[in-house]
């Protein structure tokens, strides 16, 4: 199948990618998009009723842990270099009226 790509989509892909191609680019980016175009249709024709869709091509497990603290807060020893500390939190002098 001839994926035709027209100077109007070219345009249209530099506007949204933010880019300023010069018309020998262009040229260029219609080839390679009408080449891309051209795979993709060539992977369509593989019969793939019998693969199991997935995600990853590797086995993939939840890779997060548990959120616990084992360190603290740390804040009682912050709070030991403070100068002045009132209701867990430093003192600092005002900075405006």
């Amino acid at each position: 199948m001839a994926n035709i790509i027209t100077d109007e989509t070219i345009e249209y892909v530099g506007i949204l990618a933010k880019l300023e191609l010069s018309d020998q680019e262009k040229e260029q980016a219609k080839i390679d998009m009408g080449r891309m175009l051209d795979y993709i249709d060539k992977l369509n024709e593989l019969d793939t009723s019998g693969v199991e869709p997935m995600s990853h091509v590797f086995p993939v497990q939840n890779v997060f842990r548990e959120d616990v603290v084992t360190n603290g807060d740390g804040s009682a020893d912050t709070l030991k270099n403070a100068p002045e500390e009132k209701d867990r939190m430093f003192v600092v002098p005002k900075t405006f009226e």
